[in-house]
Parts: C-alpha cells; sequence; structure tokens
C-alpha cells in the first residue's frame, strides 16, 4: 500500500501556475506529479480554498513531498 504524499503550499501553487501556463497533463508529467492531483489543487485555486499568493518555487523543479 502506497503512502499518501504531503505537498508543500509553494509546490502546490507553482504547480498550478504550470499547469494553467501549459496543461495539467504536461505539468503533471515535468512535475513528476498524478494529474489528478494537479487537477484537486486547480479546482481548490478556483473555488478559493488554495491560496495562490506568490509562489516562490522555479517551474521546473520537481515536487518534493514530506
Amino acid at each position: 500500500m502506497s503512502k499518501m504524499k504531503k505537498y508543500s503550499q509553494e509546490d502546490k501553487v507553482q504547480a498550478v501556475k504550470l499547469a494553467v501556463e501549459i496543461g495539467q497533463a504536461k505539468a503533471a508529467k515535468e512535475l513528476g506529479i498524478s494529474p489528478n492531483t494537479i487537477s484537486g489543487w486547480m479546482r481548490s485555486a478556483k473555488i478559493g480554498k488554495l491560496d495562490m499568493g506568490d509562489g516562490v518555487l522555479p517551474a521546473t523543479k520537481k515536487l518534493s513531498a514530506s
């Protein structure tokens, strides 16, 4: 059974911003995460549950699970 990964707020924001720019599937592949994960974060951002603030991670950095 796999463990659920936890991503930082900054990781989520950066992933959503990248997905908006290049598309969810491509962003997921580049970042090494599930497209469903990005889709959920995008829904959260759209309804205001994910504070988009200022993303500070470079768009090409792999997300680190904590």
